[in-house]
């Protein structure tokens, strides 16, 4: 069973963000959530959408980037920012908002972040700060030898 307000952060530490998001996406479908992917670059977005669009064709992700005709329809929409419509979870990217309020309403929201870049490191920490301290329950996952593994748990 999923708990609404629950936040996954994802320190990326031997995989670029454009092998990671296609396989969370993945998982995310497979739970029949619709999903806001949130950047901070309108120019980063488009080169996410096209790396999903590019990538293996066993691992195919349908998506949209926001301002599209059928953004409402998309499973898979690439933002810059909230978003009118229903989501399940929410992927924030680059140091991307995800506020307090918003993530008690999602099945998930999940923090990626660049475990070689200082800023975005510190970005991730205040995000944990922030959330856990609005009493969200958190989890912090990092990359170890190909494998994610939890170090760090909060609980509402």
């Amino acid at each position: 069973m999923n708990v609404l307000g629950e936040v996954f952060f994802y320190h990326l530490m031997a995989t670029p963000l454009e092998r990671v998001l296609p396989a969370l996406l993945a998982r995310a479908l497979a739970q029949r959530w619709r999903v806001e992917v949130r950047g901070t670059d309108g120019s980063r977005l488009e080169w996410l959408d096209q790396a999903l669009w590019l990538g293996a064709e066993d691992g195919f992700v349908p998506h949209g980037l926001q301002g599209g005709p059928h953004d409402a329809l998309q499973p898979v929409l690439l933002t810059m920012g909230p978003v009118t419509g229903t989501f399940d979870c929410l992927m924030a990217i680059d140091g991307a908002e995800v506020g307090a309020e918003q993530a008690r309403t999602l099945s998930r929201a999940c923090i990626l972040f660049d475990g070689q870049d200082e800023a975005a490191k510190a970005r991730a920490r205040d995000q944990w700060r922030v959330l856990t301290g609005a009493g969200l329950g958190a989890k912090y996952w990092t990359q170890e030898q190909g494998t994610w593994v939890m170090k760090q748990e909060r609980r509402a």
